[in-house]
Parts: structure tokens; C-alpha cells; sequence
């Protein structure tokens, strides 16, 4: 439900606050007053396109602010997905637009996108205006008003036909892709089968280049590494510069500590360290000399190691990183390979599995079509009553749907067309072709007050729906916007008397002009005033005591009817 509409510097308006009631809210005024801009100022805060043209003359900026109390789970669940924050059950939305441009767009003080703006606008607010009943001579739209009007047997029939739509899909795709040109396949053949001989004629092993380069790092350093374990050994062994050679010195110190262990035991505990660290050093020593006498420097050897590293890298650079990464291209190749020089034998299975699924798409699709053909003729009955009340007794409204199988889309497999006659004797033609704006506008509502109790947009705004509408029908109309009232959240722009006087709450829209600006406002009207507006509505400019009384009728004929449809409800 909409609390509040808060609007700056929008067109004509200034600064207007209206706080909306539960129910129906009638918004009136002279033609050119500004009813269209609040219509505006309201669309902007849900995110339809708004031009900067619509700022207010001399102003940097324009901006609308709404408040929404939520008892829609589906809106909360929404506001949860994008991490939007609800407290209280209250969702404030403010859309600010700049003088150059900018957009500024915070739902519960948090930044956010236009494209969620826009998603999070459908989910609260449905404006019902010439142009959402044009929607409804689209088929995709008859389509979704058919689906709705079922409830859940008609969704659960359309994810079981999706699951194998969805299947059929994909290998109509890859039956496509594997239809690929003789020639171009051929060569791909010739590439494939070059790429798994250069790869095998490599006979790569694992972690072959590492083991490379660390021999390679070797060879290319023998000299320095002979000499390094030359001097090595000879400290170790032999001494240097007239020094003792460390093992020598340390087989001395080995004795001299076994002497003193005999006065102290504690010199036994060291003379065993000291005796396992000269075994330990000779055994290293021992190493050193080995490794530096392994080391066979060979220039030959080490130019093949080389080389054999260069083509390990140029395959890298052809097929992979790594070596492993190489030995999984040649696997891919091998099975696309394999692939191609079956590819006849695959093209057949692929068309043999699309023609299974093909029957299975059909056949949940055909299922579809009849639990949508069942809806579809209640909804059928639902208009036509719909329209005898709203004097159109003998228009008559048929919705033909059908299958089409060679036509699969995410929607089924169904055309559908709605046909219309309006008068009694007159042929059933497309809806799309001959239906007026009046009775448009009739079947449009028919539609909304059928659909009311199912819908989950919990506000629903009818810009001037009663377009070619009076007397009887006027009458019937506003009854059928105020049974909508009962279950949602409505705003109503209207010139008939009969639809005002249904109002719950009641909004006059005036514009006047102060020091060569013109202003306008918005107001809520007592019942005086409203008695007023509602007469000026039904004779014009000068308000006389027949137009009083006559608007005074009206007013407590239409509480009647509002009991009414209470106690029917």
C-alpha cells in the first residue's frame, strides 16, 4: 500500500505531500490542472523513464519520494535477494534527477540501480492507463492473463514443459552447431590430426621441464660447482694456509674430551655429541666428494637438454602452460577427433535424441494447451458477465487458442487470438482490428475486476479508464472500480461523477498562478468540498442547488452501493 507521495519541483508542482488512504482514492480537477504529473511524479519513484525536461523551470533538480507499508512477501523476498534492508514493514523509495542528468536512486536509504527500481515497480505498483490496454490486444499479454486466471495447475504445467523444452533446446543448438560446412570440417580434421602428432611425437612426461631445468641449472654451472666442492673437501680434509683440516682438528678434540669424561661424566654427554657430529661430517664429506666427482660437464649433453627444453616450451605456447595442461589439449583433440570421423553417426544421433524430445515437448505442451483452453473458456464466460453489467449485453467475446506444433517457445506452443463483437448480428472479428478506446477501456476493467482477488501488486492506478464512458455504463464502471477497492490499494484519475463519488478518499488537483509562476496543488477535500466537485463534475462551472442536491444523491447512492458490495463480498 502507497502512504505517501512526496514530490519536489516536478513539472508544475513545487512541493505537494499526499498521504493516500486504504480503499479507493479519486484524484480530480480542470482539465490541464496536473493530474497527468502526479501520474508522472508516481511512475518516476518506480522507475519508468522520466526526461529532465520535467524538471521545474529555474530548479536543479526534481524529486519523489514514496512510502509503502509491506505486507507483500514477494516484494520482501526481492528486497532481500539485493540485500536491502526492511524495518518496521515500511519501504521508502526516493528517485532524485538532476539538472545535468544525474539519477540518484536510494530504496530504505540504500543506493541502488534503475534496473532494480524498475523490477522492484512492477512487483508494487500496476498503472492501468491507454497504454496497458493496448497491451492487451498483444497475444503474449492474452496469453498471460489466461495463465493467471488458472491459478496453479496451468504454472506447474508450464515448468514440466520447460524441463523438456529446455532439453529439446540444447540439442537443436548443438544439432546446429554440428552442422558445419564440409570443407571448414575437413580442415579442422587436417589441424587436429597435425596438433595430436606434434603433442605425441614429443612423448612429454610429467614434469619433464622441471626435472630440465634443474639439470640444466646444473651443467650450466659445473665448473663453479667443482670448484666449490674441491675447496669444500679439502677444508674438511686437508686444512689450507697452514690450518689444521676440520676433521682432523675435531678427531683431536674427540680424544681430549674421552680423557676428560673419565674425571667428569658430564664431558661424556659432549664427547657423545661431539662423536655422532664428526661421523656426521665425515659422512658429508664423503657426499661432497662424490657430488663434485658426478659432475661431468658436457656441452653436447647440455645443448640437448636445451633444445629438448625450447620444444617443451614451444608446445606451451601452443597448447598449455603446463605439460599437464598439454596432455589435456591432446585428450579434448583426440575425442573431437574422434568426433569428426563419426560425424555422420553422431549427426543421426543427435537428430534420432531431438525427434524423442521433440515428442516430448509436444506432449507437455499438449497438456498445456488443454488446461489452458479450460481457462481460457472461463475466462471467457468471467469477461462476457463482466460486460452485460457494464451495458454491453450483447457484445460478445470468444478467445481461440491454438496448438501449433512446429512452434515451440518458452510460452508453449499456443497462438492465441481474441475475437470481439460488440453488437448484436455483427460477425466475430480480431480484437486488435475493430475494438474502440471505450470498449477497450470496458473489457480492460472487466479484466481487472476478474483478476483483482489473484493479483500480488497490491497498488493498481487507473489513469482516466473511463474515456467514452457515461450514463448507465458510468455508473457500472465506477461499482466495478470500487469492487477492486475491496481487495487492493487503488488510485483512480477520473471526470465521471459517478466513479468520485465511490471515493474512500477524495483528492482535488487545482493549479493557479503567483508572481508569474504557475503552481499546482494537491489537496484532500471534506465532504463539502467533494459535494461541490462532484456537482461541478455533472453541470459545469456554475454550481447551482438541482446540481448540489443532485451531487448529495449521488454521494448517498453510492455509500449504498459500497455496503452493498461489502455485504456481497
Amino acid at each position: 500500500m502507497l502512504k505517501t507521495l512526496s514530490i519536489w519541483n516536478f513539472a508544475l508542482i513545487e512541493h505537494v505531500q499526499i498521504d493516500f488512504d486504504k480503499g479507493l482514492n479519486i484524484l480530480t480537477g480542470e482539465t490541464g490542472a496536473g493530474k497527468s504529473i502526479l501520474l508522472g511524479a508516481l511512475g518516476m519513484v518506480i522507475g519508468r523513464r522520466t526526461n529532465i525536461d520535467a524538471i521545474r523551470s529555474g530548479c536543479e533538480f526534481m524529486r519523489v519520494e514514496a512510502v509503502f507499508t509491506l505486507d507483500n512477501n514477494l516484494v520482501k523476498d526481492f528486497l532481500t535477494k539485493y540485500n536491502i534492508l526492511v524495518e518496521d514493514d515500511d519501504l521508502i523509495i526516493t528517485r532524485q534527477i538532476n539538472i545535468n542528468g544525474k539519477n540518484s536512486v536510494q530504496i530504505n536509504n540504500c543506493h541502488t540501480t534503475m534496473a532494480i527500481l524498475r523490477q522492484l515497480g512492477e512487483l508494487l505498483v500496476d498503472i492501468h492507463g491507454q497504454h496497458a490496454n493496448q497491451a492487451l490486444l498483444k497475444p503474449i499479454k492474452q496469453l498471460s492473463l489466461i495463465d493467471m486466471y488458472d491459478g496453479d495447475a496451468i504454472q506447474k504445467q508450464k515448468e514440466a514443459y520447460l524441463e523438456k523444452y529446455y532439453q529439446w533446446l540444447q540439442i537443436k543448438q548443438k544439432l546446429a552447431d554440428s552442422k558445419i560446412n564440409t570443407q571448414e570440417m575437413a580442415q579442422r580434421l587436417d589441424m587436429l590430426k597435425w596438433q595430436i602428432n606434434e603433442i605425441e611425437n614429443a612423448k612429454l612426461t610429467l614434469d619433464e621441464d622441471e626435472k630440465l631445468e634443474s639439470e640444466i641449472k646444473v651443467l650450466a654451472n659445473a665448473e663453479k660447482i667443482s670448484l666449490l666442492t674441491q675447496d669444500a673437501y679439502k677444508l674438511l680434509y686437508e686444512g689450507e694456509n697452514g690450518k689444521f683440516a676440520i676433521l682432523s682438528s675435531l678427531s683431536q678434540v674427540r680424544k681430549d674430551l674421552e680423557s676428560l669424561a673419565q674425571y667428569d661424566e658430564n664431558m661424556a654427554k659432549v664427547h657423545q655429541i661431539l662423536d655422532e657430529a664428526y661421523f656426521q661430517i665425515q659422512d658429508s664429506a664423503d657426499e661432497i666428494r662424490s657430488y663434485g666427482e658426478s659432475i661431468d660437464y658436457n656441452p653436447q649433453k647440455l645443448d640437448m637438454m636445451q633444445s629438448r627444453l625450447n620444444d617443451i616450451d614451444k608446445l606451451k605456447r601452443k597448447y598449455g602452460n603446463t605439460i599437464e595442461e598439454i596432455s589435456n589439449y591432446l585428450a579434448k583433440a583426440k575425442e573431437e577427433l574422434t568426433y569428426i570421423e563419426n560425424y555422420d553417426d553422431n549427426l543421426t544421433k543427435l537428430e534420432q535424441e531431438l525427434s524423442l524430445l521433440a515428442k516430448d515437448v509436444s506432449q507437455e505442451a499438449l497438456i498445456l494447451h488443454e488446461l489452458r483452453q479450460k481457462s481460457a473458456k472461463a475466462l471467457e464466460m468471467a469477461i462476457m458477465k463482466e460486460l452485460a453489467s457494464l451495458s454491453m449485453a450483447d457484445a460478445k467475446l470468444v478467445i481461440n487458442l491454438t496448438l501449433n506444433d512446429d512452434d515451440f517457445t518458452e510460452n508453449g506452443a499456443d497462438d492465441v487470438e481474441i475475437l470481439f463483437s460488440a453488437n448484436l448480428g455483427e460477425d466475430l472479428k480480431s480484437l486488435a482490428k475493430i475494438v474502440s478506446g471505450g470498449e477497450l477501456s470496458r473489457i480492460a476493467l472487466a479484466l481487472k475486476t476478474i483478476t483483482a482477488k489473484k493479483d500480488d501488486i497490491d497498488l493498481m492506478v487507473f489513469d482516466e479508464v473511463d474515456t467514452g464512458v457515461g450514463g448507465k455504463t458510468a455508473q457500472m464502471m465506477a461499482e466495478k472500480i470500487a469492487r477492486i477497492a475491496l481487495y487492493r490499494q487503488v488510485i483512480c484519475i477520473t471526470h465521471l461523477p459517478q466513479i468520485a463519488a465511490m471515493a474512500d478518499a477524495h483528492f482535488y488537483i487545482s493549479k493557479e498562478t503567483k508572481n508569474n509562476k504557475t503552481f499546482t496543488t494537491i489537496d484532500e477535500i471534506n465532504y463539502d468540498a467533494k459535494l461541490a466537485e462532484i456537482a461541478r463534475m455533472s453541470s459545469g462551472i456554475d454550481l447551482t442547488q438541482a446540481s448540489l442536491e443532485n451531487a448529495e444523491e449521488m454521494l448517498t447512492n453510492a455509500r449504498k452501493r459500497k455496503e452493498l458490495l461489502h455485504f456481497d463480498e
